[in-house]
C-alpha cells in the first residue's frame, strides 16, 4: 500500500507599514497572499502563507490623497451606491480597513478571494 503523507507548513510573512504608502504595502501583501513570490505558485489553489501587517496606523498618506481617494460600496438597492473618502473611512474604521480594501482590490475576483483574505492579519 502506497500512501502519501504531505506536511503543510504555513509560511509567515510580516510587513511593517510604518512610513510606507498604502499601495506599496498592499501590493507586497497581495503578492505574498497569492503565493506569487514562490516557485511553487499555482493559480487555482490558496497558498499556505499568513501575512501580518503591523503599524497600520503609522502608514504614510498625504492630505490630498486622504481627501480625494474614494471607496465605494453598493447595497444592492436602487440608489444604494455609497461613496466615502479615505479620510472618513480611516476615522470610522481605522487605517487597517483602508489597507484591507486595497489588498482586496488587488486580488483576483474569483471564488478564492474570500479564502485568501482569511490569511491576512492587520494590527494597528
Amino acid at each position: 500500500m502506497n500512501t502519501k503523507t504531505t506536511t503543510t507548513t504555513t509560511r509567515n510573512v510580516s510587513i511593517d507599514a510604518a512610513g510606507r504608502t498604502v499601495g506599496r504595502v498592499a501590493s507586497e501583501a497581495a503578492t505574498s497572499l497569492m503565493g506569487k513570490d514562490k516557485a511553487t505558485f499555482q493559480r487555482n489553489t490558496v497558498a499556505d502563507v499568513r501575512v501580518t501587517i503591523s503599524n497600520a496606523s503609522k502608514i504614510s498618506a498625504t492630505e490630498k490623497r486622504m481627501k480625494t481617494a474614494t471607496f465605494k460600496r453598493y447595497s444592492g438597492y436602487p440608489g444604494g451606491l455609497t461613496e466615502e473618502t479615505m479620510e472618513k473611512l480611516a476615522a470610522r474604521k481605522g487605517m487597517g480597513e483602508v489597507i484591507r480594501l486595497a489588498i482586496y482590490g488587488m486580488l483576483p475576483g474569483n471564488k478564492l478571494r474570500a479564502k485568501i483574505m482569511k490569511n491576512l492579519i492587520i494590527t494597528e
